[in-house]
């Protein structure tokens, strides 16, 4: 479980200036909480000692044992295969068999960390065919925001995939309305510019962020509106992303489904048009 999970949990046995010092731990989280006490004390106006008993009632035995939990987060945030290698699970028996259950328990866990009302209100913000929609994913998990976009497209106007290069991002930022939708997909290893572009699309268009990431979180989620944590860890040498696409097609569906007179409309508008090109090409 990780700091910020650990926070959120604990968060109702919280004081008030318990309260305002997770705000700003989770504000800029987890390098607040990387700062010497002092300084956060300062900057969060309260007491040493009440951060003392803010990390003794997480169950940590002191603020440095709690910064150790933070930085070995920021570690595993940042693992790539090689370091993955030596404590990779050894799949027993037959292999295919054995890594589909472990696909199989990742779709288990995904339902335990997002919860249905945050699925219905995510749905909600991407049915909505007055906000533009902005998707961009990572090295490795944009061609999942690729699979979204298509399908979205299919459902209204409007939906626009990002270029990896990001000499081309001021365009798409300089098209963004306030409350249009920026939603990213950012595994571990996460990547400075998506970040730096989410903070732009929010702080300077007032854009509103949609996050999937795993549970280390992505830097974006201090600027994300929702955050969907979903897990990664195959016990390989290689993270998966089976939860995460089948999140994806989750959405797809309900999205869809949610407006189908709009649906059907849209798809047999395209249709038409994809086939054309279709039959002039092969004349």
């Amino acid at each position: 479980m990780t700091v910020r999970v650990q926070i959120a949990e604990k968060s109702d046995e919280f004081t008030a200036n318990e309260r305002k010092l997770s705000a700003t731990i989770m504000a800029d989280y987890p390098f607040a909480g990387l700062a010497p006490i002092q300084v956060l004390a300062e900057k969060t106006s309260v007491s040493a000692p009440t951060i003392s008993r803010f990390v003794n009632k997480l169950g940590y035995g002191g603020f440095q044992e709690f910064q150790q939990e933070l930085i070995a987060e920021l570690k595993e945030g940042q693992k790539s295969p090689v370091d993955l290698h030596p404590t990779r699970r050894q799949v027993e028996g037959d292999y295919l068999q054995g890594f589909f259950q472990r696909a199989e328990q990742l779709l288990h866990d995904t339902c335990e960390m997002i919860s249905a009302s945050q699925f219905e209100r995510v749905c909600q913000l991407l049915s909505d065919d007055k906000r533009g929609l902005y998707l961009i994913g990572g090295r490795m998990s944009d061609p999942i925001v690729q699979y979204l976009s298509r399908h979205l497209r299919q459902y209204r106007a409007n939906v626009f995939h990002l270029p990896s290069d990001p000499e081309v991002w001021p365009e798409y930022l300089l098209r963004m309305r306030p409350k249009d939708i920026l939603v990213t997909i950012d595994f571990r290893r996460y990547q400075k510019s998506l970040a730096e572009l989410a903070q732009m699309a929010v702080h300077n268009r007032g854009a509103r962020v949609v996050l999937v990431t795993d549970k280390w979180m992505s830097p974006i989620s201090k600027d994300a509106q929702e955050v969907l944590p979903v897990p990664i860890d195959s016990g390989t040498v290689w993270d998966s992303y089976t939860a995460a696409l089948a999140l994806v097609e989750a959405i797809v569906a309900r999205v869809t489904e949610t407006n189908w007179d709009q649906t059907r409309n849209r798809i047999e508008a395209w249709d038409a048009a994809r086939l054309n090109f279709e039959g002039k090409r092969h004349e």
